[in-house]
This record gives C-alpha cells, sequence and structure tokens, in this order.
C-alpha cells in the first residue's frame, strides 16, 4: 500500500515513491528552540509522526533526520534577556522539546543533527555556490542570488506563496522579496551572538543551508519525503530547492507534504502576538490521547481553530471510544462480534491513511465502530478471541500512537457504556 496525498510542490495527487535500495529518506524541518514548543508544532509533528507509522506497518523501513535550530536572532534575544549564552538557552530548550515530543507519544526521528555543529558544511557549501557565481555581497551579509527566470521546478512565487512566507531574522514580512527571491548564506556579527570564523569575517550562515547540508549528509539529495508547517514553503523549502536545483539539478526532495497551522482568533499562533497555547499545557491538561485525537481532527491540510472546549469535547470522546472497545474484549462468556470486523476497521483505518492522508477520515472509522459497540446487544466479542482482538487493537494503536489497547486488562463490567 501506499501512501499519497497532493504533493505541495508540483500541485498533483500521488504516491510517495519507495525507494529501490536503502531506507525511506524522511527530512523534517525541526524546531528553532528559543522557547517552549507549543501545540501548532505538536500537530505538525504529530502527522510526521503517523507516517512513520503508517511506513512500519506497511515493513518499510524509514530514516528519519529532524534539525534543531540552535542558533537564531530570537535564541540570541531571549538568552541576553535572561543573563544566559544562547548555547545554554538553546540546550534547555531543545530538552524541553524533546520532553514535550516524547508525551505526545510521537517516535523520536533517527537522527537531530544540531545547526551549531554543521557550520563547517555550511561554509563549504557557500564556497560550492561561490564558484556557481550565485553569491553576493550587500553590506556586512552575503545572498544566495536567484537567477531569473524563475526556474518552473521551484515552488511558483505569487500571491499564495506569499501568504506562508516568514522573513529573515531581523527583518519584516513586508520585507520579503519575492521579486528576485534572494537569501542570506552569511552574516556578519560578534559575540555574545553565535558567531564562527569564515573567509567573509566573523558570523554566521544562513538559516537555509542547515537543512540542505543535514540532509546531503545524513541521507542524500533528492530526498524522498520533506516537510513542515505551511511556513516554511517560503523562503526556507524554496531555498532548499534553489540550492538543490543549482548544484544537482533537482528539485531537494521527490515529494513536499505541508501542515497547515493551528490558528487561535483566526490568527497562526506566535509568541509576539501572545497566543500561544504550550504543549506541555496542553497534555498536563488533556493527556495525550485526547490531544492527539484533536490535533489530527481535521484534514492536514486545513488550519485547526484551537478551542478549549473542543479539547474537552476531545477528551470525552476519545475515552468513551476507548472503553467501548475495551469492554467489548471477552473475559469469560463472550458474545457474537466477529473479530474479522475489528480487523476489517483495522485495514480501513490504514486506508484513510494511505489515501490522500485523510487522518481524520482514519478516526472517523474508530468512531463509527465504537459507536455500534456501543448499541450490539451481543457485547462482546466471541469466546475465545480475546487474544487476537488484543493483537488488533495493539496494531491500531502502533498506526495512530493512540492508545485503545496498548497494556490493557478486559474491563469485565459493561455498565453504564450505554450512556455515551
Amino acid at each position: 500500500m501506499d501512501l499519497t496525498f497532493r504533493d505541495s510542490l508540483s500541485g498533483e495527487r500521488r504516491p510517495v515513491p519507495r525507494p529501490t535500495r536503502g531506507p525511506l529518506a524522511l527530512y523534517v524541518c525541526g524546531p528553532t528552540v528559543n522557547d517552549m514548543a507549543h501545540v501548532g508544532h505538536g500537530r505538525t509533528y504529530a502527522y510526521f509522526d503517523i507516517v512513520r507509522r503508517f511506513y512500519r506497518d506497511e515493513g518499510v523501513a524509514v530514516r528519519h533526520v529532524m534539525n534543531i535550530t540552535d542558533f537564531e536572532d530570537k535564541i540570541t534575544a531571549r538568552a541576553r534577556s535572561l543573563g544566559l549564552s544562547w548555547r545554554t538557552l538553546a540546550r534547555r530548550e531543545e530538552a524541553r522539546f524533546r520532553a514535550d515530543l516524547a508525551a505526545l507519544r510521537l517516535l523520536s526521528p533517527h537522527l537531530t543533527p544540531r545547526a551549531s555543529t554543521f557550520v563547517p558544511e555550511m561554509i563549504r557549501l557557500i564556497r560550492r555556490l561561490e564558484k556557481l557565481g550565485r553569491i553576493v555581497r550587500d553590506g556586512d551579509s552575503w545572498y544566495y542570488r536567484t537567477p531569473e527566470p524563475h526556474n518552473p521546478r521551484n515552488f511558483p512565487v505569487g500571491a499564495e506563496l506569499a501568504k506562508h512566507a516568514v522573513p529573515e531574522p531581523g527583518e519584516t514580512v513586508e520585507a520579503l522579496d519575492l521579486v528576485n527571491r534572494d537569501f542570506l548564506v552569511w552574516r556578519q556579527q560578534e559575540p555574545p551572538a553565535a558567531s564562527w570564523p569564515s573567509p567573509w569575517g566573523n558570523g554566521a550562515p544562513g538559516w537555509h543551508l542547515e537543512c540542505f547540508s543535514m540532509a546531503e549528509r545524513h541521507l542524500r539529495i533528492p530526498v524522498d519525503l520533506h516537510g513542515g508547517g505551511n511556513d516554511l514553503l517560503f523562503p526556507h523549502h524554496y531555498a532548499e530547492n534553489e540550492i538543490a536545483l543549482a548544484l544537482y539539478d533537482t528539485p531537494f526532495s521527490r515529494h513536499f507534504l505541508h501542515t497547515a497551522f493551528v490558528t487561535e482568533d483566526g490568527r497562526k499562533m506566535s509568541k509576539s502576538i501572545g497566543n500561544l497555547v504550550p504543549l506541555r499545557a496542553a497534555l498536563d491538561e488533556a493527556g495525550p490521547d485526547a490531544l492527539r485525537w484533536y490535533l489530527l481532527s481535521r484534514p492536514y491540510n486545513t488550519r485547526l481553530e484551537w478551542d478549549g472546549r473542543g479539547l474537552e469535547t476531545a477528551r470525552r470522546e476519545f475515552e468513551f471510544l476507548r472503553t467501548m472497545l475495551r469492554t467489548a474484549i471477552p473475559d469469560g462468556a463472550g458474545g457474537g462480534l466477529d473479530p474479522a470486523e475489528l480487523k476489517a476497521l483495522v485495514e480501513r483505518v490504514k486506508l484513510h491513511i494511505a489515501d490522500g492522508f485523510a487522518v481524520e477520515r482514519a478516526f472517523g472509522e474508530v468512531r463509527l465502530y465504537a459507536e455500534r459497540l456501543g448499541h450490539d446487544a451481543s457485547g462482546r466479542f466471541e469466546r475465545g478471541s480475546g487474544p487476537s482482538v488484543r493483537a488488533l487493537l495493539r496494531r491500531l494503536d502502533r498506526l495512530t500512537g493512540l492508545s485503545f489497547g496498548n497494556g490493557t486488562r478486559p474491563i469485565s463490567s459493561r455498565g453504564g457504556r450505554r450512556s455515551g
């Protein structure tokens, strides 16, 4: 079964190509560790967690790399306000980030390289681009000069792309240059900001170089699947593609997946606006199951408007569904439910994930099945089916990251289950 969805670059719906040799190369853009993770981060990484789980169920090996951006203007500014070095703050927030994602029950990437350890490789990358005549100086900064005309193999630049754009460090959205699309590769700066010696003076490389350098070393160019949130489309993934096209005459990835924002009052969550919902706070309030159920309840490319009441509704619904599934496991006399129907449910869940990455429809199948159990007079699965039913629930857990069956014992009482 192939994973098929709309590719962000081509706009076409097509399957992710499986590698003919070696594991599937998955590169997911990681966090800038200047502050705590929020629920928008949780949603994006939960979707890529589903990708990992899908391929694991298929028996397809995956090599998953996620970068840690551990130096950047926002890190420097917050570290200064706290009286810390940028490195100390970055390590602290990285540890918190890892703990929060583990609490959300996300599979760990196989590699999480830090940007600061790749500065020598980024410097070598700039030198390679210099030899192609693509690097220009502007004051104390050096930029990659994007050639004209626009390369049709890269993301189309226009009003649609501008909606997702984020500025370079220290710039504004209004200052983004969608005409010549140049991007920063080196900027002179001194401590306490992150600074390294280079042929262009002491300073730091531009953000877009780190992911290319990491993917080139730890995976291959092009990678098989790449993505992150919609805000990475421009300039970050546009820039990665420009570098790959310049050096290898290929896009950075064979397939791109981008997830939509979590919003509040219609606005993307942002510390500068003050509308962040910390991932840790949401986990403490609702737990990993309810939060995953809520964050993945909408199509991956549709914005999720955060609503505390919606999270509580998701918590109640998930607990009801889990109770229905667990209490149907026979612990004695058994009943008339056919385990083959549960197996068919698991296959439908997987099919929805494969067909358009419709995780929300997969969850809908679980909801309908559990509601049916709540109205079934037979009560439990057939006598002797307990081991196979538990194995199927564990497979459902592994596919979704939820805990319908893991570590459970049969519940002997069915009292109250019909009330919902």
